[in-house]
């Protein structure tokens, strides 16, 4: 008898155990249905504008600041500094179940922006790479279908004369938002003194110089230039230490 109940036992915790795991196969099963894939991708002016015309539900995100955003910005945006303080606050008004397509100057800023709300569960983020200046560059409509042209700033005739020195002539194209190029200022000005008796640093601010920067080819930052008796001689793009500046110039 006692046999033939241990059997039953055996039986009954059997079918709860199967019963057990079918519920679970059925809640993970629901589970993998709700889950959402989170999309943050990079796309190329192209793409990008390609990609917002197709959408009639996108939504379209300006991180600069409001003056940046009067002076040019792409058709439909919506302006929030990512500086600001209240840029948080102001995200949260964005659908996060629609597209949304964010941009800045250069790509620094919506790379952060896009990483934020990828943070707060954005299902579907696209960062323009480069930024308003590749969107210039290619000649890109903005708002009322008119490429912005900045007055003042730079022109290639005061360029030209700061390269008039027989001295090295180092250029900077920096922006104050710009991280990399904060991050250099410090060795470019002390490389400067150091070097003064042979060298002239140039500091130029992309979002003063849109026009002279668009003019010169170049199409993100920071960039450094080295010229000697009024030629360029050296290029980088991007961040560099000292140490490969001098090495790769031999100033």
């Amino acid at each position: 008898m006692k046999i033939l109940y241990y059997l039953s036992l055996l039986f009954v915790l059997t079918l709860t155990l199967a019963s057990c795991g079918r519920r679970n196969e059925k809640a993970g099963s629901a589970d993998s249905k709700s889950a959402v894939i989170s999309i943050n991708e990079k796309l190329d002016v192209n793409g990008f504008e390609k990609k917002f015309l197709e959408l009639e539900n996108a939504q379209i995100v300006d991180v600069r600041t409001p003056h940046e955003f009067e002076e040019g910005h792409i058709k439909g945006a919506i302006n929030m500094d990512i500086h600001a303080n209240d840029f948080e606050n102001r995200i949260a008004v964005l659908d996060k179940k629609k597209p949304v397509f964010v941009y800045c100057l250069a790509g620094g800023r919506s790379s952060e922006a896009a990483e934020m709300m990828g943070d707060k569960q954005f299902t579907e983020v696209y960062n323009l790479e480069g930024g308003m200046m590749k969107w210039r560059a290619a000649n890109k409509p903005l708002e009322d279908g008119v490429v912005a042209d900045r007055k003042e700033g730079m022109t290639a005739d005061d360029f030209n004369k700061l390269l008039s020195t027989e001295k090295f002539v180092l250029v900077d194209y920096n922006a104050k938002w710009c991280k990399p190029c904060v991050k250099m200022l410090p060795m470019l000005e002390g490389l400067a003194e150091t070097k003064k008796d042979k060298l002239i640093l140039v500091k130029i601010d992309a979002d003063k110089n849109q026009s002279f920067l668009k003019a010169k080819g170049i199409e993100g930052i920071p960039v450094l230039e080295l010229y000697k008796d009024g030629k360029r001689i050296w290029k980088h793009e991007g961040e560099i230490d000292q140490a490969a500046l001098l090495k790769e110039t031999g100033i």
